[in-house]
């Protein structure tokens, strides 16, 4: 078998090993390859944006699967593209994948759904946004509509912050076309649980939830960024909490999706959070999350590679929990100096040739080969994924493996999970 796998980060990397765990026969390749994907594939050097190019390489390459990893490519239509060459491929159609492309259109759809989430207001105007805001007080959320990996969304504690964020996004367009319309809803307080839902458009499989965490500051402060480490399990997403979720959340966004002409087939990341009232979902992406991945594919037992070829190729899920290993996995993400700011690349990686076992795994995001020499090429460098039989010895693991890296600038935080290790210290 010859799977593609689209996308060059590290929640690719984690995909290609699972893949290659689930069939370790087939013959993979990788768009741009960063420097841990190379040595595992045969590199394509096209760019995954560039769709006519790709879906032209995969038809002459005979590819069986394709599997995209980021947003863009699926918000700019590479599904449609694949299936008109009759390629099987794995993610949502282009007016599907708006459910994180317009998070306008995705809370409208929760909305018709009647899916819980917060409530909220889209603007355009500058100044229609901050009367709302004025109405409603702070603390709220400003997001801005499109994509902004990761980033176009501010938790403003302050009114002040709340229009200093709708300046930037509406006013001095810091976030491009993606910041034009904005979202702006009430916060809500609670603990966010990362969902993963295989697809067939109306069948779901569920995997085991898992945690991620936005902030760079320990004890989550400062900025968001794509995210600094995540782990799973979650002890607070019980059997109960996962079916709460595919009943209140998953299932009526399928149907809604479903009966706007825009069938959702692929993966489907619910963002939810446990409130007061129950839960309730931030947001919807169209893709595996970065970095929840590199936790929750080490803990699939489940193929993941059945479950994209029966969606691929048309074919119909049983519905169901995928299952997981037994234990707790964490991941720490080890990100260059400065961080989501501007950073320098190009400094010299050291990993400890000791330092990856089966319970740790290293998955790279923004390295690079380059003269014989793995180097940085971006904010979030590394996420070293510990595996153990308790959630604190595998956070433990995980910050010691991430402490032991160096590259010049090397930071990561201390104490991903720290909610989960209240609960169990």
């Amino acid at each position: 078998m010859r799977i593609l796998i689209v996308g060059t980060g590290g929640r690719e990397h984690a995909l290609l090993w699972k893949l290659r765990h689930d069939a370790p026969a087939a013959e993979f390749f990788a768009t741009q390859p960063n420097g841990g994907l190379e040595p595992l594939c045969t590199p394509v050097p096209i760019a995954p944006a560039d769709i006519e190019a790709l879906s032209g390489w995969a038809a002459s390459h005979h590819i069986d699967l394709t599997v995209v990893g980021p947003e863009a490519p699926l918000a700019a239509g590479i599904v449609d593209r694949f299936e008109k060459k009759g390629l099987s491929v794995f993610g949502p159609s282009k007016d599907a994948a708006r459910i994180e492309s317009s998070k306008v259109f995705s809370k409208d759809l929760m909305r018709t759904a009647g899916v819980p989430t917060a409530e909220y207001r889209t603007f355009s105007n500058l100044e229609g946004a901050k009367s709302w805001v004025r109405e409603r007080g702070a603390p709220i959320v400003i997001k801005a509509s499109g994509l902004a990996a990761g980033k176009g969304v501010i938790v403003c504690t302050t009114e002040d912050e709340a229009f200093d964020a709708l300046q930037a996004m509406l006013g001095d367009l810091t976030f491009g076309e993606a910041g034009r319309e904005v979202v702006i809803e009430d916060f809500l307080d609670g603990e966010e649980i990362s969902v993963f839902a295989v697809t067939d458009g109306t069948n779901a499989v569920v995997l085991q939830p898992s945690q991620d965490y936005k902030r760079v500051g320990e004890g989550d402060t400062g900025l968001n960024t794509g995210g600094m480490g995540a782990y799973a399990p979650v002890s607070i997403a019980t059997d109960e909490v996962v079916t709460e979720c595919r009943i209140r959340v998953i299932e009526p966004t399928l149907r809604a999706l479903a009966a706007s002409g825009a069938p959702f087939r692929g993966l489907l990341y619910a963002g939810v959070i446990s409130t007061s009232d129950g839960l309730k979902v931030i947001e919807f992406n169209c893709r595996f999350g970065d970095p929840e991945t590199q936790v929750v594919l080490p803990m699939m037992r489940t193929s993941l590679l059945e479950l994209m070829r029966t969606v691929a190729e048309g074919g119909a899920l049983t519905p169901g929990v995928a299952a997981a290993r037994p234990g707790a996995a964490v991941s720490t993400i080890v990100a260059s100096g400065s961080y989501p700011g501007s950073y320098e690349t190009g400094k010299t990686i050291s990993i400890p040739d000791d330092l990856e076992s089966d319970d740790c795994i290293v998955f790279h995001a923004g390295t690079r080969n380059e003269d014989g020499r793995l180097i940085t090429a971006g904010g979030r460098v590394l996420a070293v994924t510990a595996l153990a039989p308790t959630f604190l010895a595998a956070a433990d693991a995980s910050e010691a493996a991430a402490a032991r890296i160096e590259f010049g600038g090397a930071f990561h935080r201390k104490d991903i999970g720290w909610r989960e290790r209240l609960r169990q210290e």
